[in-house]
């Protein structure tokens, strides 16, 4: 639904709901729990609310700064205002490889995925020394926006020697699910993981604003065999996701 429409006053206000900025609390209220407007939506400025709803730039302050207290809306500086994500960050453990679908399946929440891009393709100049192929092969490629109970949390872009995997129309929701259907799934991995911040393209596909900070991440991960199985690069949202790793201290004499 259409912001412009969420907040319509004809849909909500009324001469006999009491306060404005009440009605307006109460509407916000119930918009962020029927997910009309879904964890993460940035809010227009309170000008353009003004506009929208009819309703005084202080009355919006007054409606709104009940919701920030209580943690259902969020305003940063230089960010804006937006319908806050729930605290309960997705973990993964930097010792052990696992897939998104394990990592949020784990969580108890459900993956979904839109599909941006897949199929068989000349590989990139980067794939082919990632993938240690030749310049005639071809590798499968599987670009993806990942979602966690509809919130969007990765933009993952993955590339497999066809070898490995001949067809990426065959992989549904989970890739290593369908490497292990093949007896190809990889055993180890190294990754690099770096801050950055998110380009116009990848805020938007992840429903933040542009610059936000995120994480890179760029996996190679190995068959028990030693050949390479996947060259994947991955943005994670900042906010969402936590890599977290055990250290031990080793012994001294």
């Amino acid at each position: 639904m259409k912001l412009v429409n969420v907040f319509a006053p004809e849909t909500w206000l009324s001469n006999f709901g009491g306060p404005r900025y009440i009605q307006l609390k109460r509407h916000l209220e119930e918009a962020i729990e029927n997910r009309l407007l879904p964890p993460g939506t940035p809010l227009p400025p309170e000008r353009e609310l003004a506009r929208m709803t009819g309703l005084s730039r202080m009355t919006i302050r007054k409606a709104i700064a009940p919701l920030v207290e209580a943690g259902l809306i969020e305003q940063r500086r230089g960010s804006g205002t937006s319908v806050a994500i729930p605290e309960n960050r997705v973990e993964q453990s930097l010792s052990r490889l696992t897939s998104f679908t394990e990592d949020i399946t784990r969580r108890g929440a459900e993956t979904s995925s839109i599909w941006l891009s897949r199929g068989v393709f000349q590989p990139s100049p980067e794939e082919i020394v990632a993938l240690g192929l030749g310049a005639a092969q071809s590798v499968a490629r599987l670009e993806r926006l990942r979602l966690a109970d509809n919130i969007p949390m990765a933009i993952e872009r993955a590339a497999l020697p066809t070898g490995i995997l001949e067809n990426p129309l065959e992989v549904e929701e989970s890739l290593y699910e369908r490497l292990a259907q093949l007896g190809k799934k990889p055993v180890r991995a190294v990754q690099h993981i770096t801050a950055t911040n998110l380009s116009e393209k990848d805020a938007e596909l992840l429903g933040v604003e542009k610059g936000e900070a995120a994480l890179r991440i760029v996996r190679i991960s190995y068959l028990a065999s030693g050949r390479i199985a996947e060259f994947t690069r991955s943005i994670y949202r900042g906010d969402t996701y936590d890599f977290v790793a055990e250290l031990t201290i080793p012994k001294t004499d």
